[in-house]
Formats: structure tokens, sequence, C-alpha cells
């Protein structure tokens, strides 16, 4: 049995600090559970264009509200708590908080914690030994 708080994880190698978000990653895939589990928060006012072209994600919004657009149909949804989208073919999506967005985001595979986005907003596939 796994048992961590977002408390231990603050300010370690896995709270992952960026000008736009925060993501403290509380399963990785050196946990070897087949999925990855982060708290991610996404900072008001910003734009945020991701695509995960070698992960499934799942995001589910606890605070805050925003807008996600599907980059492929300009279709935009309203995000609020209680909201979850679910990238399930790899879609190419914007986020823009209205107000600063606390989610906690599944990925499949699992992130190790060393993928950086590219320039396309994209992890690369990174294999845990």
């Amino acid at each position: 049995m796994i048992v961590r708080t977002v408390a231990e994880i603050t300010d370690t190698e896995s709270d992952i600090k960026q000008p736009n978000w925060r993501s403290k990653r509380i399963v990785l895939a050196k946990d070897k559970v087949g999925f990855s589990v982060h708290e991610t928060t996404l900072y008001a006012g910003t734009v945020n264009d991701f695509w995960y072209a070698n992960h499934i994600e799942a995001v589910f919004v606890v605070e805050g509200e925003g807008e996600l657009t599907d980059k492929a149909t300009g279709e935009t949804y309203e995000l609020k708590p209680g909201s979850l989208y679910l990238l399930d073919e790899h879609d190419k999506h914007q986020v823009r908080p209205k107000t600063d967005m606390r989610t906690v985001c599944v990925f499949n595979p699992p992130i190790t914690g060393r993928e950086v986005h590219d320039e396309n907003g994209v992890y690369p596939l990174v294999i845990e030994d």
C-alpha cells in the first residue's frame, strides 16, 4: 500500500513549477501501478496549449473556473468544479483558466516525472526502468 499527501510532495523534485502552472506528481511510473496522478494548478489568465501525443490524460477540476478548447474542432467547454475532461484521442487542446484552477490529472502510460513539454506541448514517452 502507498499512502502520500500533497504536503509531503510540496517543494520536492516531484513538485514541478512552471510560469503558467504547478504540478505536484503524487503517483509516478516508479510506483509501477500503470498510471500517474498529479495535482495541477493552472494560473488565472494564462493560455496553455497541450498535446499529449504519447499519453491519455483525464483531468478532474476540483477548484476554479476556465475554458477548454478542442483545437481540432474549435469547440469550447466551460470548466468548473466537478468537470472532467478525458483526452482519449490524444487531443490537441487549450486551457484558459479564468481563476486559478486546481485539478487532479491521471496519465496513462504513467509519467516518470522527468518529462518536459516540447514546443508542441507534448511530453515525450519516457519509460521507467
